[in-house]
């Protein structure tokens, strides 16, 4: 599948094709930046009414983060970032994972990113989710220290 029918792909109503294209898109951002001039589309689908539409959004976008030589991040970074407040907790998860590419690639974003982070109330949650939170709120501050080292 060429770049543009896996970018369509994304929106598919068969999750797992969706998915597919998703893992497809993921490994061509981690070689190279041929994704890197779909950014404002990826910062679009994470204010989708559909939530597997927003996760894939944001990790598409932040794994732009280490071609980012036009400051894309830093101009769309609020707005992925209010994908932290999400409903529901999966979705969260998969944005702090996602946000450690962003706190590699970009280290004048990394205290915005833990103060969001570290402002996620976890107590909304179920019981069973909020310690996964803790910890991958944990994992992201884990990835700053590493990187300010």
């Amino acid at each position: 599948m060429t770049v543009e029918e896996l970018l369509q792909a994304l929106d598919r109503k068969d999750n797992s094709e969706a998915y597919q294209a998703l893992l497809e898109l993921e490994r061509l951002a981690s070689d190279s930046n041929v994704l890197y001039p779909y950014m404002e589309e990826f910062a679009e689908m994470t204010e989708s009414d559909r939530n597997v539409v927003r996760v894939r959004g944001v990790r598409l976008f932040c794994s732009q983060a280490k071609w980012d030589s036009g400051s894309m991040i830093d101009r769309f970074l609020d707005q992925v970032l209010s994908v932290l407040q999400d409903d529901r907790p999966t979705t969260v998860r998969q944005t702090l994972a996602a946000l450690q590419d962003v706190v590699r690639y970009k280290p004048e974003l990394r205290d915005k990113i833990f103060e969001v982070a570290d402002q996620i109330d976890v107590s909304r949650y179920k019981d069973t989710m909020q310690g996964l939170l803790i910890g991958d709120i944990g994992r992201l501050h884990d990835t700053i220290d590493k990187n300010d080292e």
